[in-house]
Parts: C-alpha cells; structure tokens; sequence
C-alpha cells in the first residue's frame, strides 16, 4: 500500500510547520508548498489559514487557492480546512463590519461568536454525528479551539444530499461560560471537502487520531 500524499497549501496563512509534523507523523508524505501542480495532483490537500477572513482570503486568491479548491472538489479530490481554511469554505465572512466573499463551498456566514468573552481559546468537547469518519473513536476527546469568529448555523441542512455529495455531516461545539453560551460548527464532512474550525495539529492525541482518520480516508 503506497504512503498517502498531502499538500498543505503554503500561502503565507496557516500553522504550516506543525501541521506537517502532526500528518507526517499519522504516515502522510507531505509536501509544503504553493505550487499548483503539487496541490492538484496530492492525494489530500490541506488549506490552513490563521488571521482575518479577508486577509486569509486574499492570500488564498492571489496564489490561486480558489481556483485549485474548486477543481479540486469538482473532481471529487479531498480537500481539508483547518480553522480559517474552513471558515472560508462558507458563503461569507463579515469582521468589524467589512463582508467578504468566501468560497461558497456552503452557504452561511462567519461572524463574531456571540459568547461573554472571545476569543475563544481552549480546550472543548464536541457533538459529533453518528455518520463521523473524521472522529471515529475521538467524539469524547476534546480539541484546541482559539478563535473570535465563527458559522453559527448551518442553512445547508444536514438530511438531503447537496447535489454532488451526499447530505454533510455537521459536528458542533459552545463557547463562553456556564450562564452563556453561543453554540457554532466545529467541523463539517461533505464528501471529499472536510474542515475543522479547531486546529487538530494543537490537540494532542486526539487531533492527531482526527488526522490519522482523514489520511487513512485518502
């Protein structure tokens, strides 16, 4: 069985150094790196993205991130998001009144999570869905969250199929304290497109089973 390949897009936004130890160290070959043809002939591709959505956003098109996501998934190529990098795969992101256009991989909007105190940074559980592949064996683990901004719905749905792939598997988590809570999507599967809004590569043991679930997945 041939080692799985991995590109994580290398565009100036993203944890990329301890994202490429966590997969290497699940058995993925990685390559790091913003060339076009890596990205596109890996068997997964992984988008980080650490900032502000418009920021993130810009950085993505000018390497013309947006345009291997998109032929990527038209080809049912898998693709993995990982905190920004998923938050981009939405319709929309507005930050201190500036709106965005993401990639509208799926409708909705990141916006600022309504909880007492952000940004949200720790340690939390999740609710994961019976269908999960990327939390197979974890769903009582907890994950390494640090963000202000989030998608605190889902208009998608989660019972019929989108059109290309089947009905996506929508894993939540909360933030904020005991008396206020604001609930929004910690990770989605839908078919080859996955994200996490948390950063698997800073969970311990258990992001790294996520990540090992996700390269076996390849």
């Amino acid at each position: 069985m041939s080692t799985p390949t991995v590109c994580i897009f290398d565009y100036g936004f993203g944890n990329v150094r301890s994202a490429t130890r966590a997969l290497e160290h699940v058995g993925a070959e990685v390559h790091l790196t913003a060339d076009r043809d890596v990205a596109m002939n890996a068997d997964g591709l992984v988008v980080p993205g650490v900032g502000a959505f418009a920021a993130v956003m810009n950085g993505l098109q000018e390497a013309r991130g947006d345009q291997i996501v998109g032929r990527r998934l038209s080809g049912g190529r898998p693709v993995l998001g990982i905190c920004v990098g998923m938050q981009v795969m939405f319709s929309r992101g507005v930050e201190h009144g500036q709106e965005t256009e993401g990639l509208d991989q799926w409708p909705g909007t990141v916006e600022l999570l309504q909880a007492p105190v952000v940004p949200n940074m720790g340690w939390a559980t999740i609710e994961a869905p019976e269908d999960t592949v990327l939390f197979d064996g974890v769903q009582d683990e907890r994950f390494y969250f640090v963000h202000s901004y989030g998608a605190r719905e889902f208009p998608l749905g989660t019972t019929e199929d989108t059109g290309r792939f089947k009905a996506p598997s929508v894993t939540w988590s909360e933030a904020g304290t005991a008396e206020q809570t604001d609930r929004f999507v910690a990770a989605v599967e839908n078919g080859p497109l996955a994200a996490t809004q948390f950063h698997p590569e800073k969970s311990g043991e258990a992001g790294l089973a996520l990540l090992r679930n996700w390269v076996r997945s390849l």
